[in-house]
């Protein structure tokens, strides 16, 4: 039985790919690169880059492990040299990679990373065998003996997003058949792009239900369910970051309202350097969590409702992974028996060691050395939130 198991494992399953970053922190050069960065015929002098594993299953699964907890990953690469470099990262993290599958079908997928320093990344990806993935890439028979199932990037993923996500759906299904609670996190996807094209309302309406997590940034929510919302927030955001510029109580609380009336049990938005908006439903819901999550929760947690600020970084060098490593705080402080409030300041405290390195994972560090950071009165960024 899972209520049984006392080290509760994750299955961490979804998006993968190689993360290639230059380090364009060069003194001087600096105005230079955030300026000209795809300006045709120039030659601009970087640093070295950074390689390394990334994607929902690396960045969380691996945060996961890297806090404490007992993760199993699960996706898809090429056979290639870029998929042979991500399985050996995930093998330098100590975590097993026998249930990763090599597809013939595409090569493994890969980003190019630019982040300037002082403003937001820009992104090349190749979706690769991502685009493939789908229920013959997950082994259910270790589903027996997880507590929670961990999808990541469904927008970033072919095979889960079209015909209005209905492989999606249904691997949800499969897996809340099996007893497994269930955790989705999303990716940020172009309007234009195949997946902008998708009816994401009617995929969250059929996928909440199965959802006892749903783990969005606020952007990627918001793009989903609401365009003309989004399209106000840019306005409003002008040359700033999005997430600087919304309004807890009128951005962000409508929209996770909307999505407890759709199905979902517990709602964590990332709002960016702000901090982390939670909403959770009624014990009805709560209960119907499996692993043995549902009874662990279902009256401690039911109908909360919290903002957590962000935690100050030692410094800022790069925010990729920061989204994914928070919500592995949060599973792994969930999963360790921790209440909803120490969850939130996990979830906070893992984000903001993520963006001190360009890797996502190599400053984190068990749960315990967390604890004792913030009990030593670790700063909180001010701004307005609801505590």
């Amino acid at each position: 039985m899972h209520s049984e198991k006392k080290d509760k494992k994750v299955i961490a399953a979804g998006h993968i790919c190689l993360d290639i970053t230059p380090d364009l922190e060069l003194d001087q050069e600096n105005r230079q690169i955030r300026g000209e960065l795809l300006a045709p015929g120039k030659l601009l002098r970087i640093g070295k880059a950074e390689v390394s594993a990334g994607g929902s299953v690396v960045n969380t699964g691996i945060g996961i492990k890297r806090m404490g907890g007992n993760v199993e990953l699960m996706g898809s690469v090429g056979k290639d040299e870029f998929g042979r470099i991500v399985l050996s990262q995930m093998e330098k993290y100590g975590v097993g990679t026998e249930s990763i599958t090599h597809s013939e079908k595409a090569s493994t997928a890969y980003s190019i990373i630019f982040a300037p320093p002082g403003t937001d990344r820009i992104i090349f990806h190749y979706e690769g065998t991502n685009a493939w993935f789908g229920e013959e890439d997950i082994d259910f028979k270790k589903l027996e003996d997880a507590s929670l199932f961990h999808f990541g990037y469904p927008p970033l993923m072919r095979g889960m997003y079209e015909n209005t996500g209905e492989k999606f759906i249904r691997l949800l299904r499969t897996v809340k058949e099996t007893g497994t609670a269930v955790s989705v996190d999303t990716a940020m996807f172009e309007e234009e792009s195949d997946a902008g094209r998708e009816d994401w309302d009617s995929i969250l309406r059929q996928s909440l239900p199965l959802t006892d997590f749903f783990m969005p940034s606020a952007e990627e929510l918001c793009l989903m369910l609401d365009r003309k919302r989004y399209h106000e927030w840019l306005e409003r955001a002008g040359r700033r970051d999005v997430t600087e510029i919304l309004d807890i109580e009128k951005d962000i609380r409508p929209l996770a309202e909307k999505l407890l009336t759709y199905g979902a049990g517990a709602v964590v938005i990332k709002c960016g350097a702000k901090g982390i908006y939670f909403r959770s439903a009624g014990k009805e819901r709560l209960v119907q969590a499996g692993g043995g999550i549902g009874q662990q929760i279902a009256v401690s947690w039911a109908d909360r409702e919290a903002f957590e600020k962000s935690y100050r970084a030692d410094k800022v060098v790069s925010g990729t992974g920061a989204g994914d490593t928070a919500i592995a705080g949060f599973i792994t402080a969930l999963l360790a028996g921790e209440p909803w409030q120490e969850c939130l300041h996990l979830a906070a405290a893992a984000g903001a060691m993520c963006v001190g390195v360009y890797d996502a994972l190599s400053a984190l560090t068990p749960l315990s050395k967390m604890k004792e950071k913030i009990k030593a009165g670790w700063e909180k960024i001010p701004g307005k939130g609801d505590d």
